[in-house]
This record gives structure tokens, sequence and C-alpha cells, in this order.
């Protein structure tokens, strides 16, 4: 991805109806020499089950190490929200998030972790990392709680 042009931060934006519609932005890392972890959380997010209909709801933690660029958060946000209408499962919405900001960012590192809350009795927690981390990151745990109500 090149170098772009902010067309959401500072901007009135309506929500996008689907992930594929939803545009991710960069902006450049002012401390893209130093290694360090940066902590997305999105304590409610949602998306449909493909089959139901249903809403699902998860709690997100993203880490990622930055390197040459930053995701700008207004549009991680509504990146996000767009997954509000979608249908898919807890599995694809946690990964394709993952890769997505991986595909934009390209940081160091990245990890998610899909706290999903219970559908049908048991709750579904997904994770995904792009690869070992770099050595020397400190990687903080996560701090969702094993389910019992979450929260």
């Amino acid at each position: 991805m090149s170098e772009q042009t902010l067309t959401q931060l500072g901007r009135e934006v309506r929500g996008f109806d689907s992930p594929d519609q939803a545009v991710l932005e960069r902006v450049p890392n002012p401390q893209a020499d130093v290694l360090y972890l940066a902590r997305f959380t999105a304590p409610e997010f949602t998306s449909l089950c493909p089959v139901t209909g249903q809403p699902d709801f998860a709690q997100l933690v993203i880490d990622y190490a930055p390197k040459d660029w930053l995701i700008e958060s207004k549009s991680l946000k509504l990146y996000l929200g767009s997954f509000r209408n979608h249908g898919a499962f807890h599995e694809d919405c946690t990964v394709a998030i993952g890769r997505k900001i991986v595909e934009v960012a390209q940081p160091h590192w990245l990890r998610i972790g899909g706290y999903w809350y219970p559908r049908g009795g048991i709750p579904i927690d997904v994770f995904w990392q792009s690869g070992p981390p770099p050595q020397g990151l400190w990687l903080p745990d996560q701090g969702v709680q094993p389910y019992r109500g979450r929260g």
C-alpha cells in the first residue's frame, strides 16, 4: 500500500455496510525506529451468525508492533463496525480482521484475540498471530478472563 490521503479522520463518515466496503487507513509511524507494542481493545464488537442471522458479541484485543505505519483508529472503529450486519463465523471474523490490519499496516508483528460470548452455551475464543513475536518485544497478557460472564 502506498502513501495515501486520509479520507475519514476529521470528516463526517457514514458507517459501512460490510467489511468489503470499509476503508482501513494508516498513518506514518513517528517512532518507526523503536520496537514497541500498540493495543486496540474493542469490548463491544458485533457480527451476525451466518446461519441464524442472530447477533454475536465479542471482545477483541489487537496487539501489534508497528513498523513504518500505524493504523488510524477512526478508520479501525468504522472497519470493525462494518461487521455489525455481516454474517460470518467467529473464526472467520477474527482472522480476517487480523489479516486486514497486517495487509494495511505491514507491522513487525500482530496478534488478535477474539473472546466471543457463548453461542449455544459455548464461548468460542479465537487467536491468530502473524508469526513469532520479535525478540525483545514486551507482550503483556491480553487481560481477558476465562468465561464466567466476562465482565
